[in-house]
């Protein structure tokens, strides 16, 4: 038979183990980002989110990701792009590119054609089939970014832009 003491431990216990589970289910219902708010970046990092779930779900029929949707569009719009151009506009390591084209490249969507004067480059060409799934996947961007700019006019557009490229410029200046 337990002991007085061990059954008043025992109920301390838990009702201490109640009480920090409900406060702790309340505290996270209120938590405060005030702090954070007061940083323009920790807004772009909550509106990047945002636009890369529903970017996530758009390109999802067409069997792309952001990567693969980037790298498309790049060698669409830029016939003969070679895979280190291509990585450099990109901002990805080279070797990690090689998977996106890897993909691209099976799907023929594209096709890497050696280029003659140096047989270590390859220029990147897209295929008919990876135009046709460009012009649809693009069109869907356009009905995604509409969707997220709801609500903002031209100018604001325009002003978010060049806000977002000044701060770009800073990586170069490293």
């Amino acid at each position: 038979m337990p002991s007085l003491k061990s059954a008043r431990q025992s109920s301390g216990d838990e009702m201490k183990k109640a009480v920090s589970d409900s406060d702790m289910q309340s505290q996270a219902a209120e938590v405060s980002d005030a702090t954070l708010r007061g940083f323009i970046g920790y807004h772009m990092k909550r509106a990047f989110n945002v636009l890369q779930a529903d970017l996530t779900q758009t390109l999802k029929p067409f069997e792309l990701r952001m990567l693969t949707y980037t790298a498309l569009t790049l060698i669409v719009d830029n016939p003969g792009l070679r895979q280190s151009q291509l990585a450099d506009a990109m901002d990805v390591e080279r070797p990690n590119l090689v998977i996106v084209i890897d993909e691209l490249e099976r799907r023929d969507l594209i096709v890497r054609d050696r280029v003659p004067t140096d047989r270590r480059a390859y220029a990147l060409r897209v295929t008919l089939a990876g135009r046709q799934l460009y012009e649809k996947a693009f069109a869907a961007m356009k009905d995604h970014e509409k969707r997220m700019l709801d609500g903002l006019d031209e100018e604001t557009c325009k002003t978010v832009v060049a806000a977002l490229e000044v701060i770009q410029k800073h990586q170069a200046k490293g």
